[in-house]
């Protein structure tokens, strides 16, 4: 189903009824990035998810930043009357998630961050990282999507995939490449982490239940997520034994009960 915000046209699905929990995909992801969890999860759960912008269905021509895509989805949210919900996010949705979280936190009842982060806390190394973010995005504008996904699907952050069954690494493909080389670049430009504000000082001001997923085969956000455990009040770490970045697909199981298990826990 379709939202509209401005010029902006939000591609979001919902599947039950239950205690609301709402997915936000990472960067080249979409709605699909969900579906062995929206099939696997038993009865008792409401599964929001939304393509965010650049990605997917959602479509719209500007740039979109951090701050502007929170305000849309809290629009959105509003319109399915989602008053207090569970708000789970991989990677670039869980920057997004937390950063709704900051904003908005009456609304989220306990908040799953996969392979996450809250930026970069250092404004030399955010200026490093939009520079990077925009080379990418021309490369993207120059190569097209194939080309890039190519590259993408290569580097180190997802080497452990290459042990995922041929069946998945295909559908995981397949989500990349369906991508827009312009919904990608504009991405990369609005919500890249280089783009967003630093998240790290605003840590403390999270007073609700945050449950912290990493894999132990992901070193860099192992660190980072340790970091953040430290600085959030109600905090929990969780590492996935022989696990890299994405958790909901190399240990989809274990991902699903860990989840369920807290949105029981911390019910809206």
């Amino acid at each position: 189903m379709y939202f509209s915000v401005g010029d902006m046209e939000y591609w979001y699905e919902v599947h039950g009824e239950g205690i609301p929990i709402v997915l936000l995909h990472g960067f080249t992801g979409s709605s699909s990035t969900w579906q062995r969890f929206v099939r696997a999860c038993p009865s008792g759960f409401k599964l929001v998810t939304v393509d965010l912008p650049g990605h997917g269905r959602t479509s719209g021509e500007q740039i979109k930043s951090m701050d502007a895509c929170i305000s849309d989805l809290q629009q959105l949210f509003k319109s399915l009357q989602l008053e207090q919900f569970i708000l789970v996010g991989y990677s670039m949705g869980g920057r997004t998630a937390l950063s709704y979280t900051i904003k908005y936190p009456e609304n989220v009842a306990g908040l799953v961050l996969e392979s996450a982060s809250p930026g970069l806390s250092d404004a030399a190394a955010r200026d490093e990282r939009k520079n990077k973010d925009e080379q990418l995005a021309l490369r993207i504008e120059e190569e097209g999507v194939t080309a890039f996904i190519d590259y993408w699907e290569n580097i180190p952050l997802f080497q452990t995939q290459k042990q995922l069954s041929k069946e998945n690494q295909l559908a995981i493909r397949k989500e990349r490449i369906e991508q827009t080389a312009i919904g990608l670049a504009n991405s990369l430009r609005g919500m890249g982490t280089g783009s967003q504000a630093s998240n790290w000082d605003a840590l403390i001001e999270v007073k609700i239940p945050v449950l912290l997923l990493v894999g132990e085969l992901d070193s860099k956000f192992i660190e980072i997520n340790q970091r953040m455990k430290q600085n959030l009040p109600m905090a929990e770490l969780e590492i996935f034994s022989s696990a890299g970045h994405a958790l909901h697909i190399e240990k989809p199981a274990s991902f699903l009960e860990s989840v369920l298990a807290f949105a029981n826990s911390y019910r809206p």
